[in-house]
């Protein structure tokens, strides 16, 4: 189970939530850290494997294309999610994005790597769990999958208000339960919007939670975040292992703690 976050936690929450969101000021300078960064800084070239990247809430291909971009130029075949602004759960959603999953099996005839961010990750996730045979990995993206407002709630309440289904599978099991593919998630303890540990998820040998120093808004421009993607991505389809803080990646990613959420979290 998510551990359930303490008074304490939720109330520290409250409390840093004005200075998170204007935090969120910086995601203009993290777009142009990545465009120094990624002159100065090479990535591994990708193997031309398909990638298919989800956008944020009220977010488009507009939002994602610097990322695509910069994956195009690594050697991947990046494709937006196709649905234009992402206005959240409507009915034909989900299955439109596991249609065009399907497309992108069969005509490169290899497994597809997801990327999301925000909400567009728990998209990205529940086709994982729908299609597992179809998907390489998912990356997500400060997506908050747990916590209170529970996520898969908050869904619910959109279905019964419009009276319209969400269109997610039941037997998927809650927005939490792990997808049987290898999962990275890109957390942010400073992210203005979504708190740190509602992007965490039950403890899974292929589940790598990364923490950057991003805003929310800024983390798919930001250049720590490229570099832990385009890391993922060329990994070896079926060599799927936990990220290497190594080097001086070993000071600019912390190591991730079996205490770092329980300090935080109660369960």
């Amino acid at each position: 189970m998510i551990p359930t976050p303490s008074v304490s936690a939720l109330l520290a929450d409250w409390l840093t939530a004005p200075w998170r969101l204007a935090l969120e000021s910086r995601a203009g300078a993290e777009f142009v850290a990545t465009l120094i960064s990624r002159q100065l800084c090479p990535h591994p070239r990708g193997d031309a494997h398909p990638v298919l990247i989800f956008p944020r809430l009220f977010g488009g291909a507009a939002g994602t294309a610097p990322l695509r971009h910069a994956l195009d130029e690594l050697g991947y075949t990046c494709i937006d999610w196709g649905q234009g602004i992402n206005r959240g759960p409507r009915p034909g959603v989900f299955a439109a994005c596991a249609a065009r999953l399907d497309r992108l099996h069969r005509h490169h005839r290899r497994r597809v790597s997801l990327i999301g961010w925000s909400l567009g990750g728990l998209y990205a996730r529940e086709l994982a769990k729908a299609h597992p045979e179809q998907v390489r990995q998912v990356i997500t993206l400060a997506t908050p999958i747990a916590g209170y407002p529970d996520p898969a709630q908050l869904w619910r309440l959109h279905q019964a208000l419009s009276g319209e289904p969400i269109g997610l599978d039941p037997s998927l099991g809650p927005l939490a339960t792990p997808p049987p593919v290898p999962t990275t998630a890109l957390i942010s303890r400073s992210d203005g919007i979504v708190a740190w540990h509602t992007s965490h998820q039950p403890p899974a040998p292929n589940f790598d939670p990364i923490e950057i120093p991003s805003s929310h808004l800024g983390m798919i421009y930001h250049p720590l975040a490229l570099d832990v993607i385009a890391d993922r991505l060329a990994q070896p389809e079926d060599d799927w292992r936990p990220f290497a803080r190594t080097g001086a990646r070993a000071l600019l990613y912390p190591a991730p703690s079996p205490r770092t959420v329980s300090d935080i979290l109660r369960r």
